[in-house]
C-alpha cells in the first residue's frame, strides 16, 4: 500500500508517492493539463500501477488561515477524487510549500527554467512528507 500526495493547481498537478513503508515521500511528476478529463486520465496510471490507500491533497489556505478561492476549487477537486477513486482524501495545509520547494531548488543552484518544471512535484512531496511524519509519530 502507498499514499499519493497532490499539489493541485489550475494548470498543473504535482504528484508524490510514499514508499511501501509509508515513511518517505518521493516527488514523482508534475502533470500539465488543459481539462479535468485529461488530468484524471493521467492520474489513473498511478491507481492502475500502485495499490493506493489514500490521497493527501494540499489545501491552499491563505497565510492567515482563512479559506481562499483556490481552497474552494480544491474542495471540488477533492470531491471529484473521492467519487472517481472511492478513496479517502485528506486535506493537508500547504501554506508556503511552494516557497519552501523553490528555496530548496535555489539552494541547489537549480536554474529558473528547471525550477518551474519540478516545483509542483517537490511541493507535493513536502505536503505528503508532512502528513507521513505526523502519521508515523502517532504510531510510536
Amino acid at each position: 500500500m502507498r499514499i499519493i500526495g497532490m499539489d493541485y493547481g489550475s494548470k498543473t498537478l504535482g504528484i508524490s508517492l510514499s514508499d511501501e513503508t509509508l515513511l518517505i515521500a518521493n516527488p514523482i511528476e508534475t502533470i500539465r493539463y488543459n481539462t479535468k478529463e485529461e488530468l484524471f486520465d493521467k492520474i489513473d496510471k498511478y491507481f492502475n500501477e500502485y495499490e493506493i490507500s489514500k490521497i493527501i491533497l494540499g489545501n491552499p489556505l491563505n497565510l492567515d488561515g482563512s479559506v481562499s478561492t483556490r481552497c474552494e476549487e480544491t474542495m471540488i477537486f477533492k470531491n471529484e477524487l473521492e467519487d472517481k477513486y472511492n478513496i479517502e482524501v485528506i486535506l493537508e495545509d500547504e501554506r508556503l510549500t511552494s516557497v519552501i520547494a523553490n528555496n530548496m531548488l535555489i539552494m541547489n543552484n537549480e536554474r529558473r527554467n528547471n525550477r518551474k518544471k519540478v516545483v509542483d512535484k517537490l511541493a507535493a512531496s513536502i505536503i505528503l512528507q508532512s502528513y507521513l511524519d505526523r502519521f508515523n509519530s502517532k504510531k510510536e
